[in-house]
């Protein structure tokens, strides 16, 4: 059986025109004697507008949040309509749409009237995007002829307690995959399921996080111990540069797990930071595809990529960061400091993006502001704290760049028009970064790009798709 999970973004069924093109792509698949396990995402917008009709129940707003539910009804409805003839299906189809929504305003109803929204019923709200999306899409399968079966996602992703960031029980899954999927696989059915959302061992709905579709995909995947892991999207697969900053970016044709584990960390919305971990401990590939160019052979994602001529593959940027700087000369040479200072972060499942020390400072950036004030206060017990908003990290990732005599020069000379904050260089081999201002981001992305991608190693980027745009 030659088993491959195949990731659709929201993008790739946002409307019937994207999910039959997805239909077609899986059906090629099918053709081509491959078992696929279909992971989707919430159709899209649909997560932000749940989270919209979440938040304006518990200020009260009943009213607000009620019709938002409605026109989810009628788009899901419509959608469902245009994608599947046969009365018989349709009908039951339509009934346990209007019965999804009939759950989703009664959560809204009760949230309106108790005014707190928590992690848990947040969980719950925007879980109907993929309950949703995964039926409809699997309907939409069986039209177009593919033997495919629905699955709730939330009877195979265990994961614990936590809610919004559930972290995923890997044994359980594995073993639930095999209780659910693989016997449907056996049958030569096709699983459709919802990325996403998943349940803790006593069944109450949580989810992995924003953009964690990708991440479901990736953990079915190792739990399947799947041939290929396909990330399909609406880009062409992982660039040089963001396209719509730089133009003439071009696609990456190979490249390693740790270079995109680092860009997906460090901006790249291409890809989920996590959707990685579960490829490398099975060491399967990952695709990153476009599910409206399709013929375009994306970007693979493997262990060992080839050996690149260019210094650098891939500059990604992320945005809306802070930067604290904490000043204790008091404390210079003072043992635990550090650690006191970690202790605090920790406390506040606050992650750090990039550390910068002196002899009496410390400067640390991180991308959570809810949480600034507590910190910042807790800080305070151990030196003066101060912090600055609207930074920018641009990374750049490439092979052995700590090896390259001269490389921090060149980059830096190429944005020597803009002002520096912080510097990251010799922590990895493969990354260098640093902080500016958010506004001065895209220039300095420009500026880079053209620096380092003039002469592109053709055996690793596309280098024929600048000409053909020339």
């Amino acid at each position: 059986m030659s088993l491959v999970v195949m990731k659709f973004g929201g993008t790739s069924v946002e409307d019937p025109a994207a999910i039959g093109r997805t239909a077609a792509i899986v059906a090629g698949r099918v053709a081509k004697g491959k078992s696929p396990v279909v992971v989707v995402s919430a159709m899209a917008k649909v997560t932000d507008q749940l989270l919209r009709a979440g938040a304006s129940a518990a200020t009260g707003d009943r009213t607000g949040a009620l019709a938002i539910s409605s026109r989810l009804r009628s788009r899901h409805r419509d959608t469902a309509t245009a994608l599947v003839s046969e009365a018989a299906v349709i009908a039951p189809l339509l009934a346990k749409i209007d019965e999804e929504f009939d759950a989703l305003d009664e959560v809204l109803r009760g949230l309106a009237a108790i005014l707190e929204l928590t992690p848990r019923i947040s969980d719950l709200i925007v879980s109907f995007g993929e309950r949703l999306s995964s039926r409809i899409v699997a309907a939409a399968f069986r039209e177009k002829g593919i033997n495919a079966a629905h699955v709730d996602s939330r009877e195979v992703v265990i994961t614990d307690a936590q809610f919004q960031k559930a972290v995923p029980q890997d044994e359980i899954i594995e073993k639930k995959a095999e209780e659910k999927l693989r016997p449907l696989l056996n049958a030569g059915q096709v699983p459709v399921m919802g990325g996403f959302i998943a349940s803790n061992e006593d069944g109450i709905t949580t989810t992995l996080g924003r953009g964690g579709s990708d991440f479901s995909g990736a953990l079915i995947g190792g739990a399947l111990t799947a041939e290929a892991i396909e990330i399909w999207t609406d880009v062409d697969g992982i660039m040089t540069a963001d396209p719509r900053v730089c133009p003439d970016a071009l696609r990456v044709r190979t490249i390693s797990f740790e270079e995109a584990a680092e860009l997906a960390y460090f901006g790249a919305k291409v890809l989920h930071p996590a959707t990685i971990l579960p490829a490398v401990k099975k060491n399967i590939p990952v695709y990153v595809l476009n599910s409206r160019n399709a013929s375009c052979e994306g970007t693979r994602i493997i262990s060992m990529a080839p050996h690149c001529k260019s210094p650098f593959k891939s500059i990604s940027v992320k945005k809306r960061l802070t930067i604290i700087d904490v000043v204790a000369s008091r404390m210079l040479m003072s043992h635990g400091y550090m650690s006191q200072i970690f202790a605090i972060f920790d406390k506040h499942q606050c992650p750090v993006d990039m550390v910068s020390t002196s002899e009496v400072s410390v400067s640390l950036t991180v991308d959570s502001t809810d949480k600034l004030p507590a910190i910042a206060d807790d800080l305070r017990h151990l030196a003066d704290v101060k912090y600055e908003g609207k930074k920018a990290l641009v990374c750049m990732v490439g092979e052995d760049i700590r090896g390259q005599n001269g490389i921090a020069a060149q980059v830096f000379n190429a944005v020597k028009h803009v002002n520096v904050r912080m510097i990251s260089q010799g922590a990895s081999e493969i990354n260098m970064s640093f902080m500016i201002e958010e506004s001065d981001a895209e220039e300095a992305v420009r500026s880079l790009h053209a620096a380092f991608f003039q002469e592109p190693d053709p055996n690793v980027f596309d280098v024929e798709a600048r000409k053909t745009i020339a």
